[in-house]
């Protein structure tokens, strides 16, 4: 006789193929739900109109954060600074949920959920985590991951140029950051910079309005319109010792949250890819041509077929990534891997969706030219592919390929 299950409403549906769902707990469910809800009916009518105005919808911000979805009381039973942490697998979908519906506002939220909590997390002593914690749980406190630089990248382990140097109990910075999404918006920017004394990279908190920091927001951007990136530059910019990030001595220690957020952009490109999948299936079974649905014909098919490949593939490679790192099991070539591959598949999902929306995959009332732009800005931040790739050759090998 066999074994009997109760159906249940999936929140996936065709883009979760393989029901990677099913590894979440009910409440998680709900807490998705949720943010679907809201996606839905406040975010989803703007995206189109801020996109091409280059603006993110503020009006958005509060509501996203009263849905308490960082570390949701639901999931702990709990509320507080006590409250258990929730799942691996909760964060990953909460991002795919995100970018599904937009790549923007998965990259907003992650600035704070992903890249400034885990400079606290791993950059701060236990005296400051259990000062300043609680406050990024709550958004009290916000918080921009300032790393890239306008002339160092891919090569910001060696090329890092921020200077920092003592000066009695506080220190003192000079330089410039690039591409620091969320920076105008910020109470304090995570700064790293190099150690005049000692040639190691530090970390700091700095006050987004302290004397000598000026933050201008980058025009002309073809990709994550919504998203608000800044040039950051730094004169004589003068920070206490207490402010400093006392676990970050090298770039060892900054190396360590990367490989730690690389997960969050590989969930990012994973539902960027679903969104666009979706997108496209929308299209080709609503439009008609030569007097049949689009999805009719066999060349559509075979283009829906891959994209699904690709997402299923995706999901596949970050769940068990997740998985891993609940486990504790955090390595540089895992992330790397997961970030490369599924920002590839990303790129040729959202290409193909475009492909099947003809001339209406250029305009923005068909959701794919969104996917289409902004992938592209996904494919390279957080390592481009050719990094990432060298980060994995480098465990297959015991080589290092980099040049120095």
């Amino acid at each position: 006789m066999g074994v009997q299950t109760v159906a249940r409403e999936r929140l996936y549906g065709v883009c979760d193929y393989y029901d990677a769902e099913s590894l979440l707990t009910d409440a998680e469910r709900r807490v998705l739900g949720r943010l679907r809800a809201f996606l839905d009916e406040q975010a989803r009518p703007l995206l189109a109109d801020y996109w091409e105005r280059g603006e993110f919808p503020d009006q958005l911000a509060r509501p996203l954060v009263d849905l308490d979805l960082m570390e949701p009381a639901d999931l702990a039973g709990t509320s507080g600074p006590d409250r258990a942490p929730a799942r691996g697998i909760y964060h990953g979908f909460r991002t795919f949920e995100l970018a599904r519906t937009d790549g923007s506002l998965a990259t907003y939220y992650t600035a704070q959920a992903g890249l400034f909590r885990t400079a606290i997390r791993v950059g701060a002593s236990a005296e400051q985590q259990a000062r300043w914690m609680p406050q990024v749980i709550d958004f009290s406190l916000k918080g921009v991951f300032s790393l890239t630089e306008p002339d160092h990248g891919s090569d910001i382990a060696g090329g890092l140029s921020t200077s920092a140097r003592r000066d009695g109990r506080d220190w003192i910075l000079d330089g410039a950051k690039r591409w620091i999404g969320g920076a105008a918006t910020a109470d304090v920017l995570a700064v790293f910079a190099r150690d005049e004394a000692d040639g190691q990279v530090k970390g700091f908190l700095v006050d987004r309005e302290a004397a000598g920091v000026t933050v201008q927001k980058i025009h002309g951007k073809t990709a994550l319109r919504m998203m608000q990136n800044a040039h950051i530059t730094l004169e004589q910019v003068r920070v206490p010792d207490a402010m400093r990030l006392h676990n970050v001595n090298s770039f060892r220690d900054v190396a360590a949250m990367l490989r730690a957020m690389r997960s969050d952009v590989a969930w990012i490109a994973t539902g960027m890819a679903a969104g666009a999948f979706e997108a496209a299936l929308r299209y080709v079974t609503e439009r008609q041509q030569f007097g049949r649905p689009v999805g009719s014909f066999q060349l559509v098919q075979e283009k829906l077929a891959r994209m699904l490949g690709n997402v299923t593939a995706s999901l596949s490679l970050v769940v068990r990534l997740t998985e891993q790192q609940d486990k504790g099991i955090y390595r540089d070539q895992d992330s790397a891997l997961a970030k490369m591959q599924t920002a590839l598949l990303m790129r040729e999902t959202v290409a193909l969706a475009r492909e099947v929306a003809g001339g209406n995959g250029i305009t923005l009332e068909s959701d794919v030219a969104r996917f289409h732009a902004d992938a592209e800005a996904v494919y390279s931040y957080e390592g481009t592919h050719e990094i990432n790739a060298l980060i994995v050759g480098r465990a297959l090998t015991g080589e290092s390929a980099f040049t120095r």
